[in-house]
Formats: C-alpha cells, structure tokens, sequence
C-alpha cells in the first residue's frame, strides 16, 4: 500500500510555508516563502492578500515536489495562520477591498477608545479579551469607515471578512465559483466579535461595531471537512483542518491536560495554557481564548499570553538598524560580551500586550552609557523575549493557581542557544523543545488528519510527540530576580508615550 500523508499550510505573519507530514509527524517535505511586510504610516502594518494566495499555491507546489509526492498521496489539508490579521474582499469579484490589517497595526486606537467609553474590557465578559487595537473586529469598521464605496457594499451583502484561513479556505474551494465562508472556534475567538461560551457571534457587539452579519463567515470546530479543493495543484483534496497558529501549535505539542503550556517564539512570542473545557476568566492581563475543538467534541479553552514583539525585533535589528546581517547573526553578537552591560530593551513597538495592554506605550532603550556597545544591544533584544515570557508567566500561574513544572517551547528562535538557557534561567523551571519544531504546522496537519481517520485522536499526537532538547536553569537565582526587577522598571519608562500630540487618523 503506497504511503498516504498530510499537507499542512501555514500562513504567517513574514511568510507562507507548506508542510508534508507522514503518520508519524515527521517533515517529508516543505516549502517556504516570505511576503512583503507594509508600512503606509508609523503604527501602520499590512500585508497584500493576493500575494499571501499566491505563495500560498507556491509554496504548496514546492512542498509537495520537495516530497517527491503529488496530491493523490496526500489524504488532507490542514490550515494555520497568523490571527487577527484581517481581510474583507468581494465575493462577487474575489478582490480584497483593502490591504489585510494585520495583528500587529495600531491604526484602530481611536476606535477602540471610542467602542469603550473609558472601560477596556467592556466585551470580556463575554469574547474574553480586552479592547485593543490587535483583534479584528475594530479593523473591519476601519476599512467600512474609510475606504470608499465599502459600507454601502458591505450593507448591500456583497463583502465577507474574515482572518487568513478564511480568506485562504475561500480561495481553496473556489472562491466565486463556490467558495466556502467559513472559520474556526480558535480564530473567531480573536476578532472581538464571538461569545466564547456560546461560540457563536454576538449580534449586538457586531451592531456596536457597525459591522453587518452578513459579513461573517460560518464558525466550524478545529477538526473537521470544510469542503473539497478546487485549486489545481490540490483539486478534490478535503480541507479539513483549522487552527490559530497559536492553538495549532498547542495541539502539536501535545497539550491536552489541564494546565500543560507552550510558548511559541516566532514574530512575537505566544505561550498558551489548557484551561479545560470551562473558561477561565483572567485577572491579571491574560486573554481568555478557544484552544481547540475536535469535530462534536466538547471545546477546550486556554489562558494565553500575548506578545506582540521577540523575533521581529531582532529582524528590525537587522533591517532598520543593520547591525547584523542575518537574523542567526544576533546570537554571536550577543555572545560577544557577557552581559546586557546594564541595557534594556522594552520593544513596545505596537504598544504593550500581556499582562499591560497598553496601547500609549513605545518601544525604548534604557539605561545606556558610553560602554554599552552593539553587543549590548544585541543581547538585550534576546533578553527582552526571555523577561516578557516570564512576565505571561507569572500571570497564568497567579490566574491558574498552579506552579509550572516545565515549559514546552517551539518556533524560530530556539534555535537560539543563548536565548534559551537565559529563558531557563529566568523561568526557573526547565524549556523543553521537541524534535518536530514545527508544531504550528504539525498541529495544523494533526486537527486534518484526525477529521479524516488518518491518526485516531489525540493519542496518536502524544504518542508521536518527542523531546529533542531541554535547558536547565543554571544562573544563581537572586542575580536573575535582579535582572527582572530591573526590566520592569524598564517597562514603565515606555508608558504614555503616545499622547494628544500624536496625530490620529
């Protein structure tokens, strides 16, 4: 019987990446490429949405000739994406009405304001997150309050919106010619406008955001057959997975007990903790989200802590700044002095998210003098991931009452040594990275796989699940409670920095 194997796509904030995975979810085949990041205005970040479909049939054409398969040895499809980052096209045309706004953009402050009336978390109670610029739903009344033409279209019936698995499954299935409208559980959980314990929309919070029902596509679980592929390259093929890149990686790490965690390092850093299948409220700056449902299973709820900026500081070290050349530069930069020489970096360059939620605030550098050097700079951009993570960290456990024994991590910086051992040494616990770190499409290509009766449930993803590597905490522990409480102090120097003399849009 010949071989049968999972794509996975995954879709993310710098590039698209197409995966082909075997039953014991290992790569066979992948395919990479990165999409251009826009910057109109300061605060401004967004992505071209034909381009992101375009590599996204690219690098699925790459993944697949780089297994040496075709489509008839793949049994499903799995989607992944970067959340909140928001598309609203015509239906009838299949054109995007406006760039995708992406997660990261802070244009919708005044919205947000406004929506708020003086109180941030208005909807918590019942979407589970606060009113920041970095969820959807103030994106879409956005685009219908300042692109030409497009409430009235809206009103008319004829746009859609949705997250980039939506934007992608339409496409997939046919987009005019039939193209399916819908998402999942873990994605609508981010765009404001879902009640988390009914997982349906909330007509009255969409109303507050003048944005027409019609708009939004059907919410479907995590796991389950959306529809059939009409694009070529994968024509017949059931999509039948889809997750949040965050929650993706969750399920691939295994996750499934209550209070097991995993932090993703990648363009910010994302640590999630299973809750069950109750929500759990937060009291102290963490957002309440889906982490996963499989097919009419029960849904499974999970604490996260969001961080908008880790990996993408070190990319803006090496395109703004140009002080190295690659981003695997930064390690042998930051190891080329022995520590921060008394240096913070507070990268607040979308405001503050978790535990914060400050959207006033700035990226800053402190406590500079004539000896800090490049070197320095380099190792507090590193360092700066590790104190944010243990800042989230401390939150789940003051929300969850538990202590964490270790802390599952996956993503592109962990292949930072020097990061790790230093986010070791700041958890106190050991960071355990396992063999597959692509687990955000891993998860992806498990949720597919599982709807399909390619892998059984979740045993099957436990029992593949392997360690690779671990770091123990080795620093003395009174010089590291030093160093955070020094960050801290670094974090309140970047608060109200944007003020009534910013122009707003």
């Amino acid at each position: 019987m010949t071989e049968k194997y999972i794509l996975a796509i995954d879709s993310g904030t710098t590039s698209s990446r197409a995966i082909v995975f075997n039953h014991s979810g290992r790569i066979v085949g992948s395919h990479q490429l990165e999409h251009e990041q826009i910057f109109p205005k300061a605060g401004w970040v967004e992505h071209d949405p034909i381009e992101i479909w375009t590599r996204t049939v690219q690098v699925i054409t790459g993944a697949l000739n780089a297994a040496s398969v075709t489509k008839d040895d793949i049994e499903a499809i799995g989607i992944t994406n970067q959340r909140e980052t928001t598309i609203v096209w015509d239906k009838t045309t299949g054109k995007p009405v406006y760039n995708a706004i992406v997660w990261q953009d802070t244009r919708t402050q005044a919205i947000v304001d406004e929506l708020g009336g003086g109180d941030q978390n208005k909807y918590a109670s019942r979407v589970g997150l606060p009113l920041a610029t970095y969820f959807c739903g103030p994106k879409v009344k956005w685009i219908l309050e300042n692109v030409e033409g497009t409430r009235a279209a809206a009103e008319e019936g004829k746009l859609l919106m949705g997250t980039v698995d939506s934007w992608l499954i339409w496409n997939l299935t046919g987009g005019v010619d039939g193209g399916v409208h819908v998402t999942d559980v873990t994605n609508a959980s981010r765009t404001m406008l879902m009640d988390v314990k009914t997982l349906a929309w909330d007509p009255s919070i969409a109303a507050d955001m003048t944005i027409p029902l019609s708009m939004l596509p059907a919410i479907k679980s995590s796991s389950e057959v959306y529809g059939l592929a009409k694009e070529p390259v994968v024509e017949g093929l059931p999509i039948a997975g889809d997750l949040g890149d965050q929650q993706a990686a969750t399920f691939g790490q295994a996750c499934f007990d209550i209070g097991m965690a995993k932090n993703t390092y990648g363009t910010g850093c994302f640590m999630l903790m299973n809750t069950g299948t109750e929500p759990v409220f937060s009291k102290n700056g963490l957002l309440t989200t889906l982490c996963y449902k499989i097919g009419d299973a029960p849904a499974v709820y999970a604490l996260e802590g969001s961080i908008a900026v880790t990996g993408s500081l070190i990319q803006w070290l090496r395109d703004n700044l140009k002080i190295i050349e690659t981003s695997p530069d930064v390690e042998a930069l930051a190891a080329s002095v022995d520590d921060n020489g008394g240096a913070y970096f507070v990268p607040a360059f979308s405001g503050l998210f978790a535990p914060y939620w400050r959207g006033d605030a700035r990226g800053a550098i402190v406590g500079l003098t004539r000896y800090v050097n490049r070197g320095h700079i380099a190792r507090a951009a590193l360092e700066a991931t590790a104190y944010q993570t243990r800042e989230v960290l401390d939150a789940m456990e003051a929300d969850s009452g538990a202590k964490l024994a270790g802390l599952k991590v996956d993503g592109g910086m962990t292949a930072n040594n020097t990061l790790m051992q230093f986010q070791a040494d700041q958890v106190g616990v050991p960071v355990i990275l396992p063999v597959v770190a692509e687990t955000t499409a891993l998860g992806a290509a498990y949720a597919a796989g599982i709807a399909v009766g390619f892998w059984n449930g979740e045993q099957d993803v436990i029992d593949n699940w392997a360690e690779d590597k671990r770091w123990v905490p080795a620093s003395d522990p009174a010089e590291s409670a030093r160093q955070y409480r020094n960050w801290k102090k670094a974090v309140t120097k970047t608060f109200d920095w944007v003020d009534a003399d910013v122009p707003t849009e």
